[in-house]
Protein backbone atom coordinates (compact mmCIF):
# COMPACT_ATOMS: atom_id res chain seq x y z
CA UNK A 1 0.00 0.00 0.00
CA UNK A 2 2.96 2.51 0.78
CA UNK A 3 4.43 1.61 -2.66
CA UNK A 4 0.90 2.01 -4.41
CA UNK A 5 0.31 5.37 -2.46
CA UNK A 6 3.82 7.02 -3.17
CA UNK A 7 3.72 5.83 -7.04
CA UNK A 8 0.59 8.13 -7.28
CA UNK A 9 2.53 11.00 -6.29
CA UNK A 10 5.28 9.99 -9.11
CA UNK A 11 2.75 9.52 -11.83
CA UNK A 12 1.30 12.79 -10.74
CA UNK A 13 4.67 14.76 -11.39
CA UNK A 14 4.58 13.34 -14.83
CA UNK A 15 1.03 14.45 -15.15
CA UNK A 16 2.25 18.20 -13.28
CA UNK A 17 5.16 17.95 -16.35
CA UNK A 18 2.23 17.16 -19.01
CA UNK A 19 0.43 19.82 -17.82
CA UNK A 20 2.48 22.87 -18.38
CA UNK A 21 0.92 22.37 -22.29
CA UNK A 22 -1.66 24.39 -21.38
CA UNK A 23 -0.09 27.29 -19.83
CA UNK A 24 2.99 27.65 -22.30
CA UNK A 25 4.59 26.97 -26.05
CA UNK A 26 7.66 26.00 -25.17
CA UNK A 27 9.42 25.06 -22.22
CA UNK A 28 12.56 26.57 -20.67
CA UNK A 29 15.34 24.85 -21.38
CA UNK A 30 17.95 25.40 -18.89
CA UNK A 31 15.80 24.53 -16.09
CA UNK A 32 14.12 21.34 -18.31
CA UNK A 33 18.02 20.70 -18.51
CA UNK A 34 19.04 21.17 -15.12
CA UNK A 35 15.85 19.28 -13.02
CA UNK A 36 16.41 16.10 -15.94
CA UNK A 37 20.44 15.94 -14.36
CA UNK A 38 19.30 16.39 -10.91
CA UNK A 39 17.29 13.76 -10.96
CA UNK A 40 20.02 11.78 -12.74
CA UNK A 41 22.00 12.25 -9.52
CA UNK A 42 19.31 11.74 -7.44
CA UNK A 43 18.98 8.31 -9.32
CA UNK A 44 22.60 7.34 -9.34
CA UNK A 45 23.01 7.76 -5.50
CA UNK A 46 19.94 5.92 -4.52
CA UNK A 47 21.03 3.07 -6.71
CA UNK A 48 24.15 2.57 -4.45
CA UNK A 49 22.39 3.80 -1.00
CA UNK A 50 18.68 2.49 -1.33
CA UNK A 51 19.27 -0.33 -3.42
CA UNK A 52 22.90 -2.03 -3.89
CA UNK A 53 23.66 -1.38 -0.48
CA UNK A 54 20.90 -2.68 1.34
CA UNK A 55 21.39 -5.90 -1.02
CA UNK A 56 24.62 -6.29 -0.12
CA UNK A 57 24.14 -6.33 3.22
CA UNK A 58 20.79 -8.92 2.80
CA UNK A 59 23.12 -11.08 0.91
CA UNK A 60 25.83 -11.46 3.41
CA UNK A 61 23.22 -11.77 5.61
CA UNK A 62 21.61 -14.70 3.88
CA UNK A 63 25.49 -16.67 3.92
CA UNK A 64 25.77 -15.28 -0.05
CA UNK A 65 29.18 -13.72 -1.64
CA UNK A 66 27.94 -10.16 -1.50
CA UNK A 67 29.04 -9.87 -5.08
CA UNK A 68 27.35 -12.10 -6.73
CA UNK A 69 23.53 -10.76 -6.16
CA UNK A 70 25.22 -7.48 -6.76
CA UNK A 71 26.84 -8.12 -10.10
CA UNK A 72 24.55 -10.63 -11.93
CA UNK A 73 20.84 -8.40 -10.60
CA UNK A 74 23.04 -5.18 -12.02
CA UNK A 75 23.48 -6.40 -15.48
CA UNK A 76 20.06 -8.22 -15.63
CA UNK A 77 18.58 -5.03 -15.32
CA UNK A 78 20.53 -3.30 -17.64
CA UNK A 79 19.73 -6.24 -19.92
CA UNK A 80 16.24 -6.17 -19.41
CA UNK A 81 15.91 -2.47 -20.56
CA UNK A 82 18.33 -3.38 -23.81
CA UNK A 83 15.62 -5.62 -24.39
CA UNK A 84 13.08 -3.49 -23.76
CA UNK A 85 14.61 -0.79 -26.63
CA UNK A 86 14.88 -3.70 -29.10
CA UNK A 87 11.18 -4.01 -28.85
CA UNK A 88 10.29 -0.46 -29.43
CA UNK A 89 10.43 -0.37 -33.01
CA UNK A 90 8.26 -3.10 -33.28
CA UNK A 91 5.51 -1.02 -32.56
CA UNK A 92 2.70 0.44 -34.66
CA UNK A 93 2.69 4.15 -34.22
CA UNK A 94 -0.37 4.22 -36.47
CA UNK A 95 -2.81 2.60 -34.15
CA UNK A 96 -1.95 5.36 -31.43
CA UNK A 97 -1.18 8.74 -33.00
CA UNK A 98 -4.03 9.04 -35.93
CA UNK A 99 -4.30 12.81 -34.79
CA UNK A 100 -0.69 13.22 -36.29
CA UNK A 101 -0.39 13.83 -40.13
CA UNK A 102 3.46 14.05 -40.36
CA UNK A 103 4.54 10.31 -40.66
CA UNK A 104 8.19 11.33 -39.12
CA UNK A 105 6.70 13.18 -36.58
CA UNK A 106 4.28 10.50 -35.36
CA UNK A 107 6.88 7.74 -35.73
CA UNK A 108 9.24 9.77 -33.09
CA UNK A 109 6.26 10.56 -30.44
CA UNK A 110 5.38 7.24 -30.15
CA UNK A 111 8.57 5.94 -29.86
CA UNK A 112 8.87 8.43 -27.32
CA UNK A 113 5.97 7.67 -25.61
CA UNK A 114 6.47 4.16 -25.31
CA UNK A 115 9.63 4.22 -24.54
CA UNK A 116 8.85 6.23 -21.57
CA UNK A 117 6.04 4.20 -20.55
CA UNK A 118 7.94 1.06 -20.85
CA UNK A 119 11.23 2.96 -18.76
CA UNK A 120 8.43 3.87 -16.04
CA UNK A 121 7.98 0.03 -15.27
CA UNK A 122 11.12 -0.91 -13.44
CA UNK A 123 11.14 2.68 -11.97
CA UNK A 124 7.84 1.83 -10.29
CA UNK A 125 9.66 -1.92 -9.88
CA UNK A 126 12.44 -0.30 -7.82
CA UNK A 127 10.28 1.97 -5.80
CA UNK A 128 8.49 -1.36 -5.06
CA UNK A 129 11.41 -3.39 -4.11
CA UNK A 130 12.45 -0.45 -1.65
CA UNK A 131 9.33 -0.49 0.21
CA UNK A 132 9.22 -4.14 0.04
CA UNK A 133 13.13 -4.53 1.58
CA UNK A 134 11.02 -3.01 4.65
CA UNK A 135 8.43 -5.51 5.28
CA UNK A 136 11.42 -7.91 5.13
CA UNK A 137 13.20 -9.66 8.36
CA UNK A 138 16.49 -7.71 6.96
CA UNK A 139 16.98 -4.39 8.99
CA UNK A 140 19.04 -2.94 6.36
CA UNK A 141 16.49 -1.05 4.42
CA UNK A 142 15.17 2.36 5.36
CA UNK A 143 12.29 4.21 4.78
CA UNK A 144 13.73 7.29 4.42
CA UNK A 145 15.67 6.00 1.43
CA UNK A 146 12.43 4.46 0.03
CA UNK A 147 11.43 7.97 -0.17
CA UNK A 148 14.26 9.78 -1.38
CA UNK A 149 13.98 7.18 -4.12
CA UNK A 150 10.70 8.03 -4.76
CA UNK A 151 11.04 11.51 -4.48
CA UNK A 152 13.97 11.93 -7.05
CA UNK A 153 12.25 9.62 -9.67
CA UNK A 154 8.97 11.71 -9.12
CA UNK A 155 11.48 14.76 -10.07
CA UNK A 156 12.61 13.18 -12.74
CA UNK A 157 8.97 12.65 -13.97
CA UNK A 158 8.35 16.46 -14.04
CA UNK A 159 10.34 16.68 -17.24
CA UNK A 160 9.29 13.61 -18.85
CA UNK A 161 5.91 14.57 -18.80
CA UNK A 162 7.09 17.96 -20.51
CA UNK A 163 8.82 16.06 -23.51
CA UNK A 164 5.86 14.20 -24.38
CA UNK A 165 3.35 16.36 -24.32
CA UNK A 166 5.24 19.31 -25.82
CA UNK A 167 6.05 17.68 -29.24
CA UNK A 168 2.95 16.21 -29.60
CA UNK A 169 0.92 20.14 -29.22
CA UNK A 170 3.47 20.89 -31.80
CA UNK A 171 3.15 18.21 -34.18
CA UNK A 172 -0.62 19.53 -34.01
CA UNK A 173 -2.45 17.66 -31.62
CA UNK A 174 -4.97 18.79 -29.22
CA UNK A 175 -3.52 20.37 -25.38
CA UNK A 176 -5.97 17.84 -23.83
CA UNK A 177 -4.95 15.08 -26.00
CA UNK A 178 -1.31 16.14 -25.69
CA UNK A 179 -1.38 16.02 -22.03
CA UNK A 180 -3.45 12.66 -21.62
CA UNK A 181 -0.21 11.02 -23.51
CA UNK A 182 1.93 13.09 -21.64
CA UNK A 183 1.14 12.11 -18.19
CA UNK A 184 0.31 8.02 -19.37
CA UNK A 185 3.59 7.17 -19.43
CA UNK A 186 3.45 7.43 -15.86
CA UNK A 187 0.27 5.55 -15.12
CA UNK A 188 2.28 1.95 -14.99
CA UNK A 189 4.35 3.42 -12.18
CA UNK A 190 1.49 2.39 -9.27
CA UNK A 191 0.85 -1.21 -10.87
CA UNK A 192 4.59 -2.35 -11.36
CA UNK A 193 5.39 -0.59 -7.86
CA UNK A 194 2.98 -3.12 -5.97
CA UNK A 195 4.35 -5.81 -8.35
CA UNK A 196 8.24 -5.21 -7.06
CA UNK A 197 6.34 -5.16 -3.23
CA UNK A 198 4.65 -8.33 -3.27
CA UNK A 199 7.54 -10.41 -5.25
CA UNK A 200 9.90 -9.32 -2.43
CA UNK A 201 7.75 -9.85 0.52
CA UNK A 202 7.08 -13.39 -0.60
CA UNK A 203 9.99 -14.45 -2.36
CA UNK A 204 12.79 -13.18 0.57
CA UNK A 205 15.47 -15.08 -0.98
CA UNK A 206 15.82 -13.28 -4.07
CA UNK A 207 15.38 -9.43 -2.32
CA UNK A 208 19.65 -8.73 -2.73
CA UNK A 209 18.69 -9.97 -6.77
CA UNK A 210 15.71 -7.59 -7.06
CA UNK A 211 17.65 -4.93 -5.26
CA UNK A 212 20.51 -4.75 -7.27
CA UNK A 213 18.05 -5.89 -10.73
CA UNK A 214 16.23 -2.09 -10.26
CA UNK A 215 19.50 -0.32 -9.30
CA UNK A 216 20.74 -1.88 -12.76
CA UNK A 217 17.38 -0.65 -14.40
CA UNK A 218 17.60 2.56 -13.02
CA UNK A 219 21.61 3.37 -14.14
CA UNK A 220 21.26 2.34 -17.37
CA UNK A 221 18.09 4.86 -17.54
CA UNK A 222 20.25 7.24 -16.24
CA UNK A 223 23.33 6.61 -18.73
CA UNK A 224 21.10 6.10 -21.97
CA UNK A 225 18.10 8.26 -21.25
CA UNK A 226 18.69 11.26 -18.22
CA UNK A 227 22.44 12.38 -18.98
CA UNK A 228 22.32 13.09 -22.54
CA UNK A 229 18.41 14.28 -22.34
CA UNK A 230 19.97 16.79 -20.10
CA UNK A 231 23.09 17.80 -21.84
CA UNK A 232 21.75 17.74 -25.72
CA UNK A 233 21.41 21.62 -25.72
CA UNK A 234 24.53 22.15 -24.62
CA UNK A 235 23.64 23.27 -21.34
CA UNK A 236 26.24 21.07 -20.32
CA UNK A 237 28.29 22.53 -17.49
CA UNK A 238 24.79 23.29 -15.82
CA UNK A 239 23.44 19.41 -16.46
CA UNK A 240 26.85 18.55 -15.03
CA UNK A 241 26.59 20.35 -11.63
CA UNK A 242 22.81 19.83 -11.32
CA UNK A 243 23.24 15.97 -11.49
CA UNK A 244 26.41 16.15 -8.92
CA UNK A 245 24.18 18.54 -6.62
CA UNK A 246 21.58 16.12 -6.81
CA UNK A 247 23.73 12.88 -6.20
CA UNK A 248 25.05 15.19 -2.78
CA UNK A 249 21.22 15.74 -1.90
CA UNK A 250 20.38 12.20 -1.94
CA UNK A 251 23.45 10.72 -0.52
CA UNK A 252 22.53 13.62 2.66
CA UNK A 253 18.80 12.35 2.69
CA UNK A 254 20.05 8.62 3.13
CA UNK A 255 23.10 8.58 5.38
CA UNK A 256 21.64 11.57 7.63
CA UNK A 257 18.19 10.16 8.12
CA UNK A 258 18.65 6.45 6.90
Amino acid sequence: MQAFIITLFTWGCTAVGASFVFFTKKANQKVFDSMLAFAGGVMIAASFWSLLAPGIAMAEEQGIPPYIPAAVGFLLGGLFLMLVDKILPLIDENLYFKDIKNKKAKHRTAMLVFSLTLHNIPEGLAIGVAFGALASEFSTGTLSGAMALAIGIGIQNIPEGTAVSMPLRRDGMSKWRSFYYGQFSGMVEPASAVVGALAVIFIQPLLPYALSFAAGAMIFVVAKEVIPGSQEKGNVQLATMSLMIGFVVMMVLDVALG
